[in-house]
C-alpha cells in the first residue's frame, strides 16, 4: 500500500444494491468505532468550537449515514440545555431509514435523502460538517465542497475526517478483522484510511478553494478536525 497519495479505490459502501440489513449493521458498528477511538469526541469540540454560548442552534451533517454524530451532538444540547434543530442529508436511502429509526433524532431532525451539493436551505443552518465523509471524494470535489459550505452556513463549518497513515491502516484493519462482524467494515475501515488525508493534502484543497483563515488539529486516533468560522 503507498500512503505518499490517496488512495480512489472505491469503498464497497459506496455502490448500490448492498442489503438494508448489511446497512444496519455496518451503522451500527460505525458508531461503535466512533464512540471507542473519540471520533464523537472530535465531532463535539468541532461543534462546541462554533456553537459558543448560543442556547439555540439548527446543525446540519452532510453525509450522515446512521446519525450517531447527531445522536451525540443533541445529547451534548440536551445535557446543556440548548435548544438544537438537526438536519441530516445523505444520498444513500438505507442509511436515512436507519437514522430515521433512532429515537434520540425523532423529535428535532430532519432527514433528507440527497446528494448534499442539490440541497437548497430556505433558512440556512448556523453550523455545517461532516464526518468521514470528505475521503470520499476526490480533491477536486473537496474544493466544490468547501464552497458549498461556506456559502450555505451561517457561523461556519467544520470537518472531521481521517489521517492517512500506515499504523492506522494495519490497526483498523486488524480490529476490524478481530471484532466486526460487517464485511463492509472489514474491507472499508482500512481502505478509508488510504483514502484519507495528510495535512499538506488540506491545505492545497483549502488553497485551491479560495477559503482562509481556518484551523486544522490532529486529533487521536489519527484524525484532523478543521473549523472554519465565518467572519475570520
Amino acid at each position: 500500500m503507498n500512503f505518499k497519495t490517496r488512495s480512489y479505490q472505491k469503498e464497497l459502501l459506496d455502490f448500490e444494491g448492498i442489503p438494508f440489513a448489511d446497512i444496519a449493521q455496518t451503522m451500527r458498528e460505525l458508531n461503535t468505532i466512533n464512540t471507542l477511538l473519540g471520533g464523537h469526541a472530535i465531532t463535539l469540540e468541532g461543534f462546541k468550537k462554533l456553537a459558543k454560548d448560543k442556547k439555540e442552534i439548527t446543525v446540519c451533517e452532510i453525509g450522515c449515514g446512521g446519525g450517531d454524530n447527531l445522536v451525540a451532538i443533541v445529547n451534548y444540547c440536551k445535557a446543556n440545555e440548548i435548544k438544537i434543530h438537526c438536519i441530516g442529508i445523505d444520498y444513500n436511502n438505507a442509511c436515512i431509514v436507519f437514522a430515521k429509526q433512532n429515537e434520540y433524532l425523532k423529535a428535532n431532525t430532519d432527514f433528507i435523502c440527497s446528494d448534499y451539493s442539490k440541497v437548497y436551505f430556505e433558512n440556512k443552518p448556523d453550523i455545517i460538517f461532516s464526518s468521514l465523509f470528505c475521503h470520499h471524494f476526490t480533491d477536486e470535489a473537496l474544493v466544490f465542497q468547501l464552497k458549498w459550505m461556506t456559502e450555505n452556513t451561517e457561523k461556519g463549518f467544520f470537518i472531521n475526517d481521517l489521517q492517512r497513515h500506515w499504523l492506522a491502516y494495519y490497526l483498523i484493519k486488524i480490529l476490524t478483522n478481530l471484532f466486526s462482524n460487517s464485511y463492509l467494515v472489514k474491507n472499508d475501515a482500512c481502505l478509508s484510511v488510504a483514502r484519507g488525508f495528510i495535512k499538506s493534502d488540506w491545505k492545497n484543497i483549502f488553497s485551491k478553494s479560495g477559503i482562509e483563515n481556518y484551523k486544522i488539529s490532529w486529533k487521536w486516533a489519527f484524525r484532523y478536525l478543521i473549523v472554519k468560522e465565518q467572519g475570520l
